[in-house]
């Protein structure tokens, strides 16, 4: 069965202050529990170092937002997947709707970057999801599939299973809507069926599917007990321990390993 997530991707909030105080009420939240689902933090770059200190032995796992697309070298303002690893990131989000739609990244340099750290060891959080008019056209499938085989391209069976798929309806972040749970399992269960066609049932089975799009305290439970939805990946609502805490506690609850 499939261990649940729950990752916070804190965007481009916090200063160190802040960060470290939400880590550290994060990590305070969870002491004495029985961590049956990954719980992971994304901060913004400067503070990884600080936040993961700051976790110390909590269990609450250390992710980045992005990453370059090389491995090293003359590219200013690049972040490697070296990097991230040697600060203690055991995760990265990659294709963030934030990052398609304003910076402008393709699948084929999405799927660059996923290669990459997938080479080096480092887990990705592969986001896919549609916009408000591709969803009223009735071409979520197709989106969803177009970002799957893109992102996807040249990844292997063995290296799928270093990968989590993030689906988040870009209509719904950010702006207060959210998929219904059924809509959220419709879409997780297509992304699951295109895994089976395109791998194989077992890889079909075995990925871990997120739910991103406003994900808060009072829709949490409902969306994690749809049977293929395993996790969420939280924007706003994970800034706050008061918010991001129950929604760690319904991943808890809604574990399905």
């Amino acid at each position: 069965m499939r261990r649940m997530m729950i990752a916070g991707n804190w965007k481009m909030n916090t200063d160190r202050s802040s960060g470290t105080a939400l880590a550290a009420g994060l990590a305070s939240h969870v002491a004495g529990k029985n961590l049956t689902a990954d719980v992971l933090v994304a901060p913004p770059f400067p503070y990884l170092e600080a936040v993961r200190e700051t976790l110390g032995s909590s269990g609450i796992q250390l992710g980045a937002q992005n990453c370059s697309s090389e491995a090293e070298g003359a590219y200013t303002g690049e972040v490697s997947v070296g990097m991230l690893q040697d600060v203690g990131c055991q995760w990265v989000i990659l294709g963030h709707s934030e990052r398609r739609h304003i910076l402008k990244e393709t699948d084929s340099f999405i799927n660059q970057k996923t290669r990459l750290a997938l080479s080096k060891g480092l887990g990705v959080i592969l986001c896919v999801g549609e916009l408000l008019e591709e969803r009223e056209a009735s071409q979520t499938d197709e989106v969803l599939d177009r970002q799957m085989a893109g992102g996807l391209a040249e990844v292997s069976a063995a290296d799928l299973s270093n990968v989590i798929i993030a689906y988040e309806p870009v209509w719904a972040i950010g702006t207060g809507k959210t998929a219904t749970p059924d809509m959220a399992d419709d879409a997780h269960a297509h992304i699951r069926g295109w895994l089976a066609e395109n791998y194989d049932e077992d890889a079909a089975n075995s990925m871990r599917i997120l739910y991103g799009g406003s994900v808060k305290p009072s829709n949490a439970a409902e969306l994690l007990g749809q049977p293929n939805v395993d996790g969420a990946l939280v924007g706003g609502a994970s800034l706050t321990v008061d918010n991001f805490g129950p929604i760690i506690d319904a991943g808890l609850s809604a574990d399905k390993s």
